[in-house]
């Protein structure tokens, strides 16, 4: 594996000024601003394309709005492609339109949504998927032309409902409590057809046997988002950890392209 290529980052007591080498585009917001234009053109089926590609969704949840900038940018910059955010951070959706400027082909979504007014949000700030711990029904009864809703499962009939109502991809979830990857393989013996996410309690090292046991990708949180690097504001340990983590994703999705071609 080739050397790891860290950024220049900005130091703990500034905000807003990281610089990824090169910068993706030009940045020049002078504070947060929430605008309602229209999200960017996309469509559920090329967000999950995209999310089968990656094999990886990090999962971003910060104590204040510019730390979620910082610590986006620095997963992004490293290869992450795919990244939700929860609903839950201060400013999540204002956040989530500056990424959307910044990086207009990232696929970038919300997390953790619970109800019908945050998914709209979501869209409103350019959100290209949702994704929930369990199934809102609200949501999946929505047929949306430009946002994918990925419900979170645990069981055979979850699944198979909510695959039923029209979800693309489930999300089954906590995994890891509930067998891993044993689990998820012995979920795709039935249901071969559905695409599922593993997410809770994966760490980057597993990323390989999650994908190779049949998850279409996994949730990477604490794995990519170290609390201590978030409340260090050790954007360059977050960088790091992304980096492995996208390799592994990709290394994985390839891995299972040449057995499974097609």
């Amino acid at each position: 594996m080739s050397p790891l290529l860290l950024p220049k980052f900005s130091t703990p007591s500034s905000s807003f000024n990281f610089v990824p080498p090169p910068p993706p585009v030009t940045i020049r917001p002078p504070a947060l601003r929430c605008c309602h234009s229209p999200p960017s053109i996309s469509t559920p089926e090329a967000t999950l394309t995209n999310i089968l590609n990656s094999g990886v969704i990090a999962c971003l949840r910060a104590q204040s709005p510019d730390v979620a900038l910082e610590a986006a940018r620095a997963a992004i910059t490293a290869g992450i492609s795919v990244l939700e955010i929860v609903v839950s951070t201060p400013g999540v959706f204002e956040v989530l339109h500056q990424l959307v400027q910044e990086f207009p082909t990232t696929t970038l979504g919300v997390g953790t949504v619970l109800n019908t007014k945050d998914a709209e949000n979501a869209k409103n700030a350019g959100a290209k998927f949702i994704m929930s711990p369990a199934i809102v029904k609200g949501i999946l009864d929505q047929d949306s032309d430009d946002l994918l809703y990925i419900p979170g499962v645990m069981t055979p009939t979850e699944i198979l409902s909510s695959y039923n109502a029209g979800a693309k991809i489930v999300k089954v979830y906590p995994v890891s409590a509930i067998g891993g990857v044993q689990y998820i393989a012995t979920l795709k013996k039935p249901f071969p057809h559905i695409p599922m996410v593993a997410s809770q309690g994966i760490t980057t090292d597993s990323v390989g046997a999650y994908i190779d046991g049949g998850a279409s990708a996994v949730v990477l949180s604490d794995a990519i988002f170290d609390k201590k690097a978030i409340s260090q504001r050790n954007f360059t340990a977050i960088y790091r950890l992304a980096q492995l983590a996208a390799l592994q994703g990709d290394a994985a999705v390839k891995r299972k392209e040449k057995i499974y071609p097609g």
